[in-house]
């Protein structure tokens, strides 16, 4: 068996992550003794022996939803988003005093392909507006977005909500660098999965069990507020978005 929480495993927040983990597993009866850190992502979510783990929306509808079961949904208690759901906060430099209308030719900095929050969600927005987006530079992790645009290699990016809230906390000598100056439409948020033939909404129980089992300020710590069923179809709704064609 494993298990794995990469999405928001902050080296900060490493003891409530952790916590969590033991939590779920107490309530659950079962499941490995530690969370699963040293692996391709790909690799644990296509894993047979997986009890838990969190994806991306994208992945999820692009790749998984076949081939493993919605657990549930984590509510993080985001402004502005029903619960069991998020957005992206459009950044650019604290000083850069252009908005959206502007941003079409300017280099976009985006952590994956498949990420919703990082490039679905910001192509969808610009879309709307009638406006382009020039992809300039893959990063590999929201951290990296933020810090690319602080340090000027490119001129913009969309971070995970729940994301800008911990970079807030832990690095602020980047994020006092940097400035929202536009939030995407909410979408569904980060899904919990396990294996395919796993019994999802006994998975789904004991994760909300966990939740309220937790100290106040693991909660807090995590933002976590509780665990929403949203269904296999809210995620299917929203298109796969085309690949970026990175700017010259």
């Amino acid at each position: 068996m494993i298990a794995a929480l990469p999405m928001y495993d902050f080296p900060g927040l490493r003891a409530e992550t952790d916590a969590f983990w033991a939590a779920v597993r107490v309530a659950l009866g079962r499941g490995p003794a530690h969370l699963t850190r040293d692996r391709d992502v790909w690799e644990i979510w296509g894993d047979p022996a997986l009890v838990l783990a969190q994806t991306c929306g994208l992945p999820y509808r692009a790749r998984l939803h076949g081939s493993v079961g919605l657990v549930g949904t984590p509510d993080y208690g985001l402004p502005g988003c029903p619960p069991g759901h998020y957005n992206s906060v459009l950044i650019l430099r604290a000083d850069d005093p252009r908005g959206e209308e502007d941003l079409s030719e300017a280099p976009f900095a985006f952590n994956e392909a498949l990420s919703q929050s990082g490039w679905a969600a910001p192509l969808a927005h610009m879309a709307a507006r009638d406006l382009s987006i020039a992809p300039a530079l893959r990063t590999g992790a929201h951290a990296l977005s933020a810090r690319a645009v602080a340090e000027g290699r490119a001129d913009w990016a969309a971070i995970d909500a729940l994301t800008w809230e911990f970079l807030g906390r832990f690095h602020p000598e980047v994020t006092g660098r940097l400035r929202v100056f536009a939030r995407t439409l909410p979408s569904p948020a980060l899904p919990y999965i396990t294996a395919r033939g796993e019994d999802a909404p006994a998975i789904r129980a004991a994760v909300a069990r966990a939740i309220d089992a937790l100290p106040a300020a693991t909660r807090s710590a995590l933002h976590l507020k509780g665990v929403v069923a949203l269904s296999h179809e809210a995620y299917l709704a929203l298109p796969v978005p085309p690949a970026p064609v990175m700017a010259a």
